[in-house]
C-alpha cells in the first residue's frame, strides 16, 4: 500500500488520465524506458511518492533527472495541460497500489 493521503493540487480525473496514460505515458512507463517506473510495480511507486502527491505531479510537468533515470517534462508532449499530467500521475498511482 502507498499510504498516500494527500491528492494533488491540481484536479485529477481518473477516466482522463488512463486515456492520457494510454496516448502518451504507456510508451515508457509500461516498459521502463529511461528509468520510469512501471505501472504496477508497487516498490517502484512507493519509494517515488514519499516526497508527495504534488511532487510527483510537480516533476511529471516540469521534468526530472533522478538517479534511476530522466522524466522529460509533460512525458515529452508540450501540449499536455496540467490537469492531463496530473491525471495521468493519479492513474499511474492507483494502478500500482
Amino acid at each position: 500500500m502507498l499510504g498516500l493521503v494527500t491528492m494533488p493540487s491540481v484536479f485529477a480525473d481518473a477516466a482522463r488520465g488512463q486515456g492520457v496514460y494510454m496516448n502518451f505515458c504507456a510508451s515508457c512507463h509500461a516498459g521502463g524506458i529511461a528509468g520510469a517506473p512501471r505501472v504496477g510495480d508497487q516498490p517502484a511507486w512507493a519509494e517515488r511518492s514519499v516526497k508527495g502527491v504534488d511532487a510527483m505531479v510537480s516533476n511529471a510537468i516540469n521534468g526530472y533527472q533522478g538517479k534511476s533515470g530522466f522524466m522529460p517534462a509533460r512525458g515529452g508532449n508540450s501540449a499536455l495541460t496540467d490537469e492531463e499530467v496530473s491525471s495521468a500521475v493519479m492513474y499511474m498511482l492507483e494502478q500500482s497500489r
